[in-house]
């Protein structure tokens, strides 16, 4: 499982910006990025849209997604 990488919550939460305006300037709705970073919907490794939310941030792709195990259930 794939998802979004501390360093990259941690340039979001301290960007002088707010959230809605850098998830605007990256061409993706608000309400998706806050749906993406709380995992409400999946996000893959190369995600565009976090790759562009990455990029207002200042941050490099590698920087941006985390890889997860998932135990079984």
């Amino acid at each position: 499982m794939t998802i979004v990488s501390r360093r990259f919550l941690v340039e979001l939460k301290l960007h002088p910006e707010p959230a809605y305006r850098i998830a605007q300037q990256a061409g993706i709705n608000p309400t998706t990025l806050s749906k993406l970073i709380h995992g409400a919907e999946p996000i893959h490794q190369g995600d565009d849209r976090i790759l562009r939310v990455g990029r207002v941030l200042g941050l490099e792709s590698h920087e941006v997604f985390i890889n997860v195990e998932v135990p079984d259930a």
